[in-house]
């Protein structure tokens, strides 16, 4: 039989379904929610309005005991706030100690970001077919659209064929909590969609997605990241290259292009301003190092 802390995540999961969270937050909230449970099922399995912000603590403690990252323990610990929170509003608790943790600092990383001319060595590489791979117009497209487009990889495997507006170049782009964004795409994108489209084979009735697997059927994110892992290793001989890095390049080569945060953030598809500036930091760096580099006075 079920505990009612058991209960309680499958309600509070079944309630972040149906606001439409992304299947990745969903996988991650339930496999730290669960681990979560494990720890509270070791002894006497207390239920939610048992646990005080001392139990938290240990559990806080167990945690670092096992030397994860302070990003990993960032993230347990905003879904066991979130969980708390639903309980609260539900009346399951009558307060919430989850709030009295203190949220570990992480280290800021500024993400790796190739220059122009690698990232767009490599989509030529790309269209040149090198690698003589079965669906090389579709590989195309799916870097164009990564990097002339900035798009999340879930973003890339989730277009349909409707989301395309060919006339004014505008995408359709169900971003994070399923909101809604339009992207423009450039001539490159367009001459790849357009080959793309005259070489794949029909949807199956009632299918409408664009990429393609080699099944016919919608091409999945798993699938979507190693194609670009395998071009990336192959042709620029970079194995840590992945689909959100080609994201990283197009918004930092807009910025030093001179193109506005605000705009790149909405291009971004970003709700905070805050997570788009961490691009003007990689620029900052850039520019350190040219100056370090270049100016007399540097050294």
């Amino acid at each position: 039989m079920p505990s009612e802390l058991e209960r309680q995540i499958e309600h509070y999961l079944g309630e972040l379904a149906r606001r439409n969270a992304s299947p990745h937050t969903l996988r991650n909230y339930r496999s730290d929610l669960e681990e979560f449970l494990q720890y509270f099922s070791r002894s006497d399995k207390p239920a939610p309005s048992d646990i005080d912000l001392w139990m938290l603590r240990e559990w806080l403690a167990h945690l670092f005991d096992q030397q994860l990252e302070a990003v990993s323990v960032r993230r347990k610990l905003a879904a066991v706030r979130s969980l708390f929170k639903h309980m609260l509003r539900e009346g399951v608790i009558a307060k919430n100690p989850a709030r009295l943790l203190r949220t570990p600092k992480a280290p800021k990383k500024l993400p790796r970001v190739p220059t122009a001319e690698q990232t767009n060595t490599l989509v030529d590489s790309v269209k040149d077919n090198e690698l003589d791979r079965p669906f090389p117009e579709r590989d195309v497209l799916i870097f164009e659209l990564l990097y002339g487009c900035g798009l999340r990889i879930s973003e890339l495997t989730g277009l349909d064929l409707d989301d395309f507006d060919s006339s004014e170049r505008w995408i359709r782009v169900r971003g994070k909590g399923n909101k809604e964004r339009q992207v423009p795409y450039g001539a490159k994108a367009a001459n790849a969609l357009q080959r793309y489209l005259e070489k794949r084979a029909p949807n199956k009735p009632g299918d409408r997605a664009l990429l393609m697997n080699r099944f016919g059927t919608r091409l999945l994110v798993r699938g979507a990241r190693g194609i670009v892992k395998q071009y990336a290793s192959l042709l620029s001989g970079d194995s840590s290259m992945h689909p959100h890095t080609l994201r990283h390049a197009y918004a930092t080569h807009l910025l030093a292009a001179g193109a506005d945060l605000r705009a790149i953030q909405e291009l971004l598809g970003h709700s905070q301003l805050s997570t788009t500036q961490k691009y003007t930091q990689v620029s900052l760096t850039e520019l350190m190092a040219v100056y370090d580099k270049a100016h007399p006075k540097a050294r």
